[in-house]
């Protein structure tokens, strides 16, 4: 848990409620968190907070669709509706240039913004991020379970538990009961139920929707000269490792670093190791 003091706030972004927990000061660090079920700013970045504190601005928003923001996100196109929620954020809050740190759908959401706004990004970090190589081949049997958490029965703890231990870190033994009865407890907010945030595609456009978000497939990709460090677990069960060199390959000035016995939740398995690089490589 973090012992910095942290100020919270819920901004207005055309419209919308966004919740941001902000703490420390210098440049700014917009820390953007996974899609699991229950997830919030501060629960992904407990192990985080503090650590980048001592050189940043950190700013942690719920992004839409989880705790205490908006909860309606645009299924046609998730990744363009978050990046443009969060870009929102940074001009409330007078903010012209923002380092971005993004695991998974935070990830994504972060590569998203870059593309369409690459002049608002001083740097990039991106943890096993979704929406790279998503057409290429048959879902991981990790997002597989993270897509049917509001199916079948329903939301229930044991399917979180399971979720968690099995798919979303290597050591599941290491979660505490406590993080999961927080992530529960907000899974089961009866907005989020009724419209879950993180879902497969469906309909008629859903092949649209699918290649949208292949973030590999967008030509600006390869164009995006922004500093980035790819990190990724080797034991990631729910976006694939081989995602990492994928990325590095297609983009200009990416670098990659890969940890052995790290699941998909790095920021929390290796947060000493990522706390220290992480500073390192946004304070150069």
């Amino acid at each position: 848990m973090t012992t910095t003091d942290l100020t919270e706030r819920t901004v207005d972004v055309a419209g919308r409620p966004i919740f941001v927990t902000e703490a420390g000061s210098g440049p700014a660090v917009v820390l953007l968190h996974g899609g699991g079920p229950g997830a919030t700013g501060v629960s992904n970045y407990s192990r985080n907070i503090d650590a980048l504190a001592q050189n940043f601005r950190v700013i942690v928003p719920d992004m839409p669709g989880y705790g205490g923001s908006a909860k309606h996100v645009d299924q046609a196109d998730p990744f363009g509706c978050l990046a443009t929620a969060m870009l929102g954020l940074l001009d409330a809050l007078g903010i012209d240039t923002a380092h971005l740190v993004g695991n998974s759908y935070g990830g994504a959401c972060a590569l998203r913004l870059a593309m369409d706004s690459p002049a608002r990004v001083g740097k990039l970090v991106l943890m096993g991020p979704g929406g790279i190589g998503t057409t290429r081949g048959a879902p991981t049997e990790g997002l597989k379970k993270l897509l049917a958490y509001y199916g079948g029965d329903g939301p229930s703890r044991a399917k979180l538990e399971t979720f968690i231990r099995t798919y979303l870190v290597y050591d599941g033994a290491s979660v505490p009961d406590e993080l999961i009865d927080l992530r529960y407890a907000a899974s089961i907010d009866p907005e989020v139920v009724a419209n879950p945030p993180l879902r497969r595609p469906s309909g008629p456009t859903a092949l649209r929707t699918l290649w949208r978000m292949d973030l590999t497939r967008d030509k600006r990709l390869a164009k995006l000269d922004i500093p980035t460090l790819v990190l990724w677990g080797r034991d990631d069960k729910v976006n694939r490792p081989a995602g990492g060199p994928l990325l590095v390959n297609l983009m200009p000035n990416a670098d990659l670093v890969m940890t052995a016995r790290t699941g998909h939740w790095m920021q929390w398995e290796r947060a000493e190791l990522f706390n220290r690089i992480v500073t390192e490589f946004l304070a150069s």
